[in-house]
């Protein structure tokens, strides 16, 4: 072997001209940053963004797309996570203490359900779920012990759009900090914090990555304060994304609206139509009449997702229901929603609601990118080869 052929390898002089640009940030990929001197490494902060102390806590493409998505939101300030649900962890973690209470809505992600009544039970707190159709009794609910709510829109897999200005003005009134689970709309739905919300989370791993192969979480605030709790935990717990994955969802994020666009546009269609069916006793999209809380949302948005919930007749056996979803030849059977490929998945609607007001076989529809005739066309085979 060559004398110092390690050293060369590893010591080289050349660093690359500055000044290059391009569309798309560059992937930096670390955990040692290195530093000129010992001052200076003493002078880094690693709670500001003024400079890089270690890859956890930053490189330029993380910051860049903790901006974009702060912007996406409406926010000043944004943090990455590893998941959604790793979001949601993280402002449970950050904000809540032995002997608090955290209200959920009755419809909300069942793993955030799960955490609060498992993990979060463990060290003291407590939870109780609230309507989210009922400001009024929600308002009751508030305590003293009561420290967080979180607010879901539109709710998981049953669709029933809250009353957010109800739900926010009542938390205000008690002082009370709310968390807005925003995955369903993307930032672009409804402008959250201009409802006075404190925190929002999304996904990242749906919408802003849109190609079903990242997995993300973001949180999101304008308060300096409440995102340092925020900080403090996320160091504390040690949570970061790799180069790469942020990458993808920063290529993905300028496509993001004509994305939602056209998501949102082919469920409405497959919504409507799916109402006429025989088969079908109720379609819960919040952009139909008939959907609870549709008043809700057509106060606040316009849009609408690529997400909606049929739920089928009663009288058919969930035997019928899932010979109708292993029928679908365009749909995929999976969880997530969002990409390109659009999925069906049954859901045991007793089992996530029990004694809630609706009834019969529930399928959830993640409508992709698809053509709508191409979608529905697989649905009437489907239907025709599980029930005729």
């Amino acid at each position: 072997m060559k004398p110092d052929a390690a050293n060369a390898l590893i010591h080289l002089d050349y660093e690359p001209p500055p000044g290059f640009a391009a569309p798309q940030v560059g992937v930096f990929k670390a955990s040692t940053v290195l530093f000129k001197d010992v001052a200076a490494m003493r002078a880094r902060d690693w709670r500001s963004k003024a400079g890089y102390t270690y890859g956890l806590h930053g490189t330029p493409t993380t910051f860049t797309l903790e901006e974009r998505i702060a912007a996406l939101e409406g926010g000043r300030h944004c943090l990455l996570v590893p998941s959604g649900l790793a979001a949601i962890a993280l402002v449970d973690q950050a904000l809540l203490a032995p002997g608090d209470e955290i209200l959920l809505p009755a419809n909300v992600y069942g793993p955030s359900r799960e955490l609060a009544r498992t993990e979060l039970a463990r060290f003291g707190v407590t939870h109780r779920l609230y309507d989210p159709l009922d400001a009024a009794t929600f308002a009751a609910m508030l305590g003293e012990r009561t420290k967080l709510v979180w607010l879901e829109a539109a709710g998981s897999v049953t669709m029933e759009f809250p009353d957010l200005r109800g739900l926010v003005a009542a938390a205000q009134r008690r002082g009370v900090t709310t968390a807005l689970d925003n995955t369903w709309g993307a930032g672009l739905a409804f402008d959250a914090f201009a409802l006075a919300i404190q925190v929002v989370v999304q996904a990242l791993t749906k919408f802003p990555s849109g190609g079903g192969d990242v997995l993300m979480g973001s949180v999101t605030t304008r308060d300096d304060a409440l995102h340092e709790r925020l900080k403090l935990a996320h160091m504390h717990l040690g949570l970061g994304v790799a180069g790469n994955d942020a990458e993808a969802v920063l290529r993905s994020l300028p496509s993001l609206p004509l994305r939602y666009r056209a998501h949102d546009q082919t469920a409405r269609e497959l919504a409507q139509w799916l109402q006429g069916r025989p088969e079908v006793a109720r379609v819960l999209h919040p952009a139909l009449p008939s959907c609870p809380g549709h008043e809700h949302w057509r106060a606040l948005c316009t849009d609408a997702a690529g997400l909606f919930s049929v739920l089928f007749d009663e009288r058919y056996a969930q035997a019928q229901v899932d010979r109708f979803v292993d029928a679908l030849r365009l749909f995929g059977i999976g969880y997530s929603w969002a990409g390109p490929r659009s999925l069906a998945v049954p859901y045991d609607l007793k089992a996530m609601r029990p004694g809630g007001p609706l009834r019969g076989h529930l399928v959830r529809f993640s409508i992709g990118l698809e053509e709508a005739v191409a979608l529905r066309a697989d649905m009437e085979q489907a239907l025709r080869a599980a029930f005729t």
